[in-house]
């Protein structure tokens, strides 16, 4: 990011309109924190010592600075979407495409199956914050804050890490005002303002204008538009579950949960991005993510044995003050009530299943997200007996101001499969079960190349039921359908998303009966991060899941399996 190139003037001339799939997360009331909320962890870095609480969070705050800098300069080069990578994810195909004019560039993608991803999120990942408010709430941006909103224990803090030239503040000044406020010995606010963000969306729109009402207009600005949230926790990571809740909610204090993004850092260093989802999706985040990953590991801006810039920070660093009436300490008090009654029946497990991997799959010739899916399907029907309504995301970023669609990975392939494997697997050769998996993964290719390229279902249903809502006409009779009903109820809700940055995602369940699958298949093992309320055993649904994939990697080993 320091040495940043000219991004390539590749446009996709693919179009949709965003207003409804916006509206959708906009307009609900649910609290943000467990219905929407997700969170990704970045690995640690290699460098042992460089995973102190204060380097890290200055090495991460610089490279996310630089992030900022070279997005907003215009070099940051798209992602690029291949459908025949061989051909188009190549250093010939680049090289060759910086020299063809911008206005034929698209063409030259076009031709080799290489779209270009929209880029249209990326602005809202710095200075932005969701504002409640009464049905619908919006979205705020501003650019021109040069200052980072930083929380420890409760407690908010903000400083500028951009300069009145608009150059970054000096790394060794940035680690001298976190090294500031890792000193402050402040307690925890009687009535922590953090709460708020994860109440009942209408609820605290209207304790945000009490806020405002009460004298809090100009704090709440400064909370509002900081470039991002810096969270400093006071504890170290017990273990994979307890990293999970960590990322993922906290305890409700040192968290601003409508921020474009919290990156969070723990005692002992570990780190994670939670983020807000009404504004973009997990490739803009993992983007961002990445890149700070890099740059941070690779270009750390600060050592351990950097000292600290000889700096006031006293003066640099403001401690905000909110004004609290009896009526907000009240409203304070109720949030963290739900909050924690919320929490409490919010159950994480991971299981690592470590026999194989990426390699191997595509050594048989297997699609490994289509095996990581089929093993959902066989754990839940060995589980509960029945198969259910799955949801898988999708990015559709190849189209312009492109979200997401809906992969379903529950077919009558899966049904097939899954069947003869938990129910009748003495009744199939070993062969006859290979090639179960091979119907499988081929068809969840197929899915998954047209939800990618706008030939899924789910979203244009929905925005044909926006488009009837918003015209007042009446919904056609598929919408009382119990089967769309049905089919709209996704009780296992699953997303993936590997790379190199990141050590594990979770989200919550995206409905009370459900599971939230996170799962990456990395090259020699495979995870599975999931959440659940007290409705389902997420306990045992991962064994079950290690259970499925012990069994189709034993099919695909042409060995049989054990009832």
């Amino acid at each position: 990011m320091q040495t940043p190139h000219k991004r390539m003037e590749v446009k996709s001339r693919l179009s949709r309109q965003h207003g409804p799939w916006f509206d959708m997360y906009l307009s609900s009331r649910e609290s943000v924190v467990l219905n929407f909320n997700p969170f990704m962890s970045f690995n640690p870095d290699p460098k042992a010592e460089y995973n102190d609480q204060l380097t890290r969070a200055t090495n991460m705050t610089v490279s996310a600075m630089r992030f900022l800098k070279t997005l907003r300069a215009g070099y940051l080069e798209p992602e690029v979407f291949h459908l025949n990578p061989d051909k188009s994810d190549t250093q010939t195909f680049r090289r060759l495409i910086r020299f063809v004019p911008s206005s034929l560039s698209w063409f030259g993608a076009y031709m080799v199956n290489a779209y270009p991803l929209d880029m249209s999120q990326y602005f809202r990942l710095f200075n932005s914050t969701r504002l409640p408010k009464l049905s619908r709430d919006e979205l705020f941006t501003d650019e021109k804050a040069k200052h980072l909103l930083v929380l420890r224990n409760g407690n908010f803090y903000v400083f500028d890490v951009i300069d009145r030239d608009g150059n970054i503040v000096k790394p060794s000044e940035i680690q001298a005002h976190l090294k500031y406020i890792l000193s402050d010995n402040s307690a925890a606010p009687a009535f922590p303002l953090a709460y708020l963000p994860s109440e009942n969306r209408d609820i605290w729109a209207l304790l945000r204008q009490k806020l405002l009402d009460n004298g809090n207009e100009e704090v709440l600005q400064k909370v509002d538009s900081a470039v991002f949230c810096l969270c400093l926790d006071d504890f170290p990571i017990k273990d994979l579950v307890h990293l999970s809740h960590t990322m993922l909610h906290g305890d409700g204090i040192n968290r601003w949960y409508d921020k474009s993004f919290n990156l969070i850092l723990t005692k002992d260093g570990n780190a994670a991005i939670h983020f807000e989802h009404s504004w973009g999706d997990g490739v803009a985040v993992l983007r961002f993510q990445n890149e700070v990953f890099k740059d941070s590991t690779q270009k750390p801006a600060v050592t351990p044995q950097s000292q600290p810039a000889a700096v006031d920070s006293s003066s640099a660093v403001q401690k905000l003050s909110f004004k609290l009436n009896d009526a907000l300490k009240a409203g304070i008090t109720k949030a963290k009530q739900n909050f924690d009654a919320t929490m409490e029946t919010l159950t994480l497990d991971f299981i690592q299943f470590k026999k194989g991997g990426k390699e191997f799959l595509k050594q048989k010739k297997v699609s490994p997200d289509a095996v990581a899916q089929l093993s959902f399907q066989m754990a839940f029907l060995r589980q509960y007996g029945q198969t259910v309504a799955t949801y898988e995301s999708c990015s559709t970023a190849a189209f312009k101001h492109g979200r997401t669609e809906t992969i379903r990975p529950a077919s009558i392939y899966t049904k097939k499969c899954t069947e003869a494997f938990v129910r009748q697997p003495s009744k199939h050769s070993t062969e006859e079960l290979q090639q179960m998996i091979a119907e499988c993964s081929k068809y969840h290719g197929q899915l998954t190349k047209e939800a990618a390229m706008g030939q899924g279902f789910d979203r244009h249903l929905f925005s044909l039921r926006y488009l009837a809502a918003s015209k007042g006409i009446p919904l056609p009779d598929v919408y009382q359908d119990q089967a769309y009903a049905q089919l709209n109820h996704n009780i296992l809700s699953t997303s993936t998303l590997s790379s190199p940055a990141v050590n594990m995602g979770g989200f919550a369940p995206v409905v009370p009966d459900g599971f939230g699958v996170a799962y990456g298949v990395h090259d020699d093992w495979i995870g599975c991060n999931t959440s659940s309320y007290p409705a389902r055993n997420v306990h045992e649904f991962l064994q079950c899941v290690h259970k499925s994939l012990e069994d189709i990697f034993h099919v695909l080993e042409g060995k049989h399996i054990n009832s």
